[in-house]
């Protein structure tokens, strides 16, 4: 079934995701933005978090979680602690909520509306991996850039 890989290959990533805001040399250019970039990493780190616990988080495993989408690209300056807190629990929501979904549901239809109409279970999700990771490769790119011009 499709959400076993899905579910490791989240996990596996969410971690990456922690392994890049530890690679920041420093905490302040996990907030920067410059010329054209106009998402920090933190920013976007928030952004994945807020994202996964909206779609799966309240989608499969009734999470009740009410997203600041503003906040994951305005706040500024949330301590990297909070930010691998934040990560780690979205790996349990994502376990959880991923293991709530059976075999035969994978048809169906992803039970909350993200665009202008329903779509399928199974293309929502690879959607939300997806994206995930276009994310995350920004965040790559974004630390390397910001860090090569840190001098230290």
């Amino acid at each position: 079934m499709i959400t076993s890989p899905l579910t490791e290959l989240f996990v596996r990533d969410l971690n990456r995701l922690k392994a890049e805001i530890q690679e920041y040399k420093s905490e302040e250019n996990l907030w920067k933005v410059e010329h054209s970039i106009k998402n920090s990493g933190g920013n976007l780190c928030l952004h994945l978090i807020g994202n996964l616990k909206t779609f799966i988080g309240n989608g499969f495993g009734d999470l009740g979680y009410i997203r600041k989408r503003d906040f994951e690209f305005a706040g500024k300056n949330v301590p990297r602690t909070q930010l691998y807190q934040e990560i780690d629990e979205t790996i349990e929501i994502v376990q959880h909520a991923l293991a709530q979904i059976k075999e035969a549901e994978i048809s169906n239809n992803f039970p909350i509306v993200i665009w202008k109409e329903e779509t399928g279970m199974a293309f929502t999700l690879l959607h939300l991996y997806g994206h995930f990771n276009y994310h995350l490769g920004q965040i790559n790119y974004h630390r390397r850039l910001l860090d090569e011009q840190t001098v230290i």
